[in-house]
């Protein structure tokens, strides 16, 4: 066997062994959800609105810093924050990137993790379309990382 084909037979093993009967998010267990900083004031209000719960799971909101400064957009900035998101297993979704050259940016870092992504609306409006889709039964046993992606 290669060394490549050993590798990932290894990571498949590892993938499975962290899959416990049923899978999924255990109930009481508590998510997040990444928001770039114009927007993070607004997600916070609404998931106070909402009791910080979707279903049995607590959601709580991570603040990044701000990728424009200016009018100009910092990618380096912009990268890190998609990074952060896919770093954290809790990781649920990533509400940013205010402009459509940003979220390009952005957007391949989440797919390839599978974190959903918000764009072009504000906090408030991507935090309740988020908790909106996870109490019409929006499937928690493949969040956050096989959720479909959207643009």
């Amino acid at each position: 066997m290669g060394r490549w084909t050993a590798l990932a037979a290894v990571g498949v093993l590892l993938v499975g062994a962290g899959c416990g009967e049923g899978g999924g998010v255990a109930d009481g267990a508590t998510m997040t959800v990444y928001v770039v900083e114009p927007l993070c004031a607004g997600a916070e209000r609404e998931l106070a609105r909402a009791g910080a719960q979707a279903g049995d799971v607590r959601v709580r909101v991570s603040c990044l810093p701000s990728a424009e400064s200016n009018g100009r957009l910092d990618l380096a900035t912009i990268g890190a924050n998609a990074r952060r998101a896919t770093e954290d297993s809790s990781a649920i979704a990533y509400i940013g990137e205010r402009t459509k050259a940003a979220t390009r940016f952005s957007e391949p870092i989440l797919q390839a993790a599978g974190i959903r992504q918000f764009s072009d609306m504000s906090g408030t409006q991507a935090m309740r379309s988020l908790l909106g889709e996870l109490g019409e039964g929006g499937d928690l046993s493949t969040m956050p990382r096989e959720a479909a992606p959207a643009g």
